[in-house]
């Protein structure tokens, strides 16, 4: 096997069109680093476990369905604990931050990293860094110890506080080198695994040995390459409360309608899976799809049909869903958040009024509408116990990978087994749903909701699904699990088999 590629892809290719997308590890830029045993062969807990360590070759791949003619295709790194370790117990000097918005198991992570270096690896310096990016050169820090994080899982939010913006990176690689810091634990989104990227090429332009580890976080679920990001399973469940009450709403009143706005400002996985969920969705609007309001197959013909037939209806809408259509009617917001995040206008508030004034004009049908936004009491809670599992392996992954010398990586759930991937492939793209696939299908079926898509938006869909595969894109997946987003379907409202 050789090494191939550029500065920033580490790619290693094998027989058959086996490609590995490696993550960097410090002696690829200081060779003569000494290795240790790893303290876990002596650990109590782990010490007796029959083959607990990773082997080095182990691999997990992209695309796990394959015809028998196939080459091999992507793989990742397996994550998990190695023989050997790059960092001395008494000299790991470790930290951690938050970044961006908030999401269930922001908690869990801190706790189990904390605990992860502590009663795996015996280490006792690590330090919390309060306030996002700025914090590094703020000089906002917390020391944290497993006895300070024992019961924090139970809360929702970041015990250390989390901003947008305020990466500067000089900055903060300064800070991070006056304060000894070895290894650095960032947990964001998109935008901050961008920072952090950015944080290991400085690292590595010094030559320093510090192992920088992203945690991916994204309540929307659309960091690419994943299953799926923590915090979703939670925000799906919470989701169905706010639905639940919109049906209560809608069918005790006379031609109720029940509109509920959820997450998703560029993709419609909470939404999809909410309303699959819940079953007392009549509608769901997802940004990935396009829809229109007046016509023949629009949305109000939809809901005066809806509501004949059944007295009641819920909608449940992304908060991502029809922005073009706002924009015509509303003066575009245009800015963007301090992550680069483009401000969006309110569709919910915006379709609520759209509805409430065409059937203002329709004296036969007089409508009781209830708006619903959840948004900010679905992030803020603390991870269902699913999510808290998800958030503990993903953390004591991040830990080992940082132990054994492996940097400028970020760890997540692929086809199932936890792997390391390269920062460039998680902020490369967004995971997003992609509306010719079997899962969307499904979701017609279960709202027998139209789609809204013209013969142009079918095509175009899947021109740009039939794209030939690139190395570094996300063009190998398969969609049975949230996160994954191509496979054959079948829209039934054309007759279109795709």
């Amino acid at each position: 096997m050789g090494d191939m590629g550029g500065s920033n892809r580490k790619i290693v290719e094998g027989p058959a069109g086996y490609i590995l997308e490696d993550v960097p590890h410090l002696t690829d830029y200081i060779p003569d680093l000494p290795s240790f045993p790893n303290p876990l062969q002596v650990n109590p807990a782990y010490s007796v476990v029959k083959q607990y360590f990773v082997n080095q070759d182990d691999t997990v791949p992209q695309k796990i369905v394959v015809q028998k003619n196939s080459p091999r295709g992507i793989h990742f790194r397996r994550a998990g604990p190695r023989q050997k370790v790059y960092f001395e117990t008494d000299d790991v000097h470790a930290c951690i931050v938050t970044c961006g918005g908030l999401c269930p198991g922001l908690n869990t992570v801190i706790r189990e990293i904390v605990c992860g270096l502590s009663y795996m690896y015996g280490v006792n310096k690590i330090l919390g860094i309060e306030g996002g990016y700025k914090g590094f050169y703020a000089r906002n820090t917390i020391p944290l110890t497993p006895k300070s994080v024992n019961d924090i899982h139970k809360r929702g939010g970041t015990i250390l506080g989390t901003s947008r913006g305020g990466h500067d990176t000089t900055k903060i690689v300064d800070s991070i080198e006056d304060r000894g810091i070895n290894q650095v634990y960032i947990i964001g989104g998109d935008g901050t695994q961008k920072g952090a990227s950015a944080i290991f090429e400085e690292v590595r332009r010094r030559r320093l040995q510090v192992a920088v580890v992203g945690i991916p976080k994204t309540i929307d679920n659309d960091i690419a390459v994943i299953d799926k990001s923590f915090g979703f399973d939670t925000a799906v469940e919470e989701a169905q409360r706010a639905i639940n009450a919109a049906h209560v709403e809608a069918e005790s009143a006379e031609n109720g309608i029940g509109l509920v706005k959820l997450m998703g400002r560029y993709s419609g996985f909470i939404a999809m899976y909410a309303t699959l969920a819940s079953r007392d969705v009549d509608c769901c609007l997802i940004p990935e799809s396009p829809f229109y309001l007046e016509g023949h197959g629009g949305l109000f013909e939809y809901i005066e049909k809806r509501l004949r037939e059944n007295g009641h209806m819920v909608i449940v809408a992304a908060e991502g869903a029809g922005q073009e259509l706002v924009a015509e009617g509303i003066k575009q917001a245009g800015s963007e958040d301090a992550s680069g995040n483009k401000q969006l206008n309110d569709v919910g508030l915006w379709l609520s009024q759209k509805i409430k004034d065409h059937f203002t004009k329709k004296e036969k049908m007089v409508i009781n509408l209830k708006y619903i936004d959840p948004t900010y009491m679905i992030r803020a809670i603390p991870s269902i116990a699913s999510d808290n599992v998800y958030c503990t392996l993903l953390a004591q992954c991040a830990v080992h990978g940082a132990m054994a010398g492996y940097t400028g990586f970020t760890v997540g759930l692929v086809n199932g087994r936890h792997t390391f991937i390269p920062f460039c492939r998680v902020t490369e793209a967004r995971n997003k749903v992609v509306i010719t696939d079997r899962m969307w299908a499904r979701l017609l079926s279960s709202t027998n909701q139209p789609s809204f898509l013209s013969r142009h938006h079918i095509e175009e869909a899947k021109k740009a699904d039939n794209e030939p595969p690139v190395i570094g894109a996300d063009n190998y997946e398969d969609f049975d699990s949230p996160g994954r987003s191509r496979d054959d379907g079948f829209l039934p409202q054309f007759g279109v088999l795709l």
